[in-house]
């Protein structure tokens, strides 16, 4: 049996900050039933993503424009743990399957709502998607350029996992006292709030925070990063697998005020090495290193075979083991299905 083994969740959403935070939770265990409107949700016509985030669940087809549809939700969320409805604020309650409607047919429900800035706020209603997040939220460097296709999208992930996290709490205490709750999370307020844990930066030198923290091209036009910060040993390790041994004993507070001049000669020595001859030389004098990957010698690499990433997830839990990787339900696979009571 997986951890939520049991958990019964409507998942209404689409594309991916939603479908990711139910696919985790299906990862885990949970029962999830994926409502599509007619057609199907629009994200089915590219399966290199759409699969990755719906493996686990159920898959079927309401029309909640229908009073049919409606019905058929309802009858399914009275029996519900969980619903997420990735909606901009107001039409849930305008197809009539909103927190109010729900939670009156069923107090112990879990109702998560997610979408750019939240239910509330002078934001609410502004359309927007994954850079308009970021911008928002100053999680966008002042040069920023256009994004790549393939960029990570940021805000999406961290707000499917913040709000798998949340739902889980909730339903923690709505085990407890028998009363649910309404989940409000804005992927915007997901970053803000993680922007603001860290001190504003005031100015761009090119240079790490410290020495020997940042990315450096190496002889062959690849990269690696290094992560030393106040640690002596990790600054002693790296300096001598670079041959800058006259820089070892230097410690940190002096590191500070020398930056400029000590992570230079730090990058003047990875960039007489290979990537293969810098990490391998790091590595074996315990520095802090890793190479800079393709997302292609991301999914090869051995580690995170090994631990079966990509197919089980990325939580690891011993006594009871997250699903391994499963197969991907088709449009309305499960018409008429209703909750399962044992998996």
């Amino acid at each position: 049996m997986a951890p939520l083994d049991g958990l019964r969740v409507l998942d209404l959403t689409m594309w991916r900050p939603g479908p990711y935070a139910t696919q985790l939770l299906a990862q885990l265990g949970a029962d999830v039933i994926k409502v599509e409107p007619p057609g199907g949700e629009p994200m089915r016509m590219f399966r290199d993503h759409f699969d990755v985030l719906n493996r686990h669940k159920r898959s079927m087809v309401l029309d909640l424009k229908s009073a049919d549809g409606r019905a058929r939700l309802k009858e399914l969320a009275e029996d519900a743990e969980v619903f997420v409805e990735g909606f901009r604020p107001g039409v849930a309650e305008r197809l009539g399957v909103g927190h109010e409607v729900l939670r009156e047919l069923n107090p112990r429900l879990v109702y998560c709502s997610i979408s750019g800035y939240g239910a509330e706020g002078p934001l609410r209603d502004v359309p927007g998607h994954d850079i308009n997040y970021r911008a928002y939220a100053a999680a966008l460097e002042p040069d920023a350029v256009s994004p790549e296709a393939d960029e990570l999208p940021i805000a999406d992930m961290s707000a499917a996992t913040m709000a798998a996290f949340a739902i889980t709490a909730a339903v923690l205490k709505a085990r407890a006292t028998g009363v649910g709750d309404r989940i409000d999370l804005g992927m915007a307020d997901v970053l803000a709030h993680w922007v603001g844990t860290v001190p504003e930066a005031t100015q761009r030198s090119g240079a790490g925070p410290v020495p020997g923290y940042g990315v450096y091209p190496t002889k062959d036009g690849r990269k690696i990063t290094l992560g030393v910060v106040s640690e002596e040993r990790l600054w002693a390790a790296s300096c001598r697998a670079l041959g800058i041994e006259e820089h070892a004993d230097v410690p940190f507070m002096e590191r500070l005020g020398r930056i400029g001049e000590l992570d230079g000669a730090v990058a003047a020595a990875v960039a007489k090495l290979t990537m293969d001859e810098a990490i391998k030389r790091l590595t074996a004098a315990g520095a802090p290193v890793a190479p800079l990957l393709s997302h292609a010698e991301m999914l090869a690499l051995d580690h995170f075979e090994q631990r079966k990433i990509q197919e089980e997830g990325p939580v690891r839990t011993s006594v009871h083991p997250p699903l391994p990787e499963g197969a991907v339900a088709e449009l309305d696979a499960h018409r008429g299905q209703s909750w399962r009571l044992t998996r």
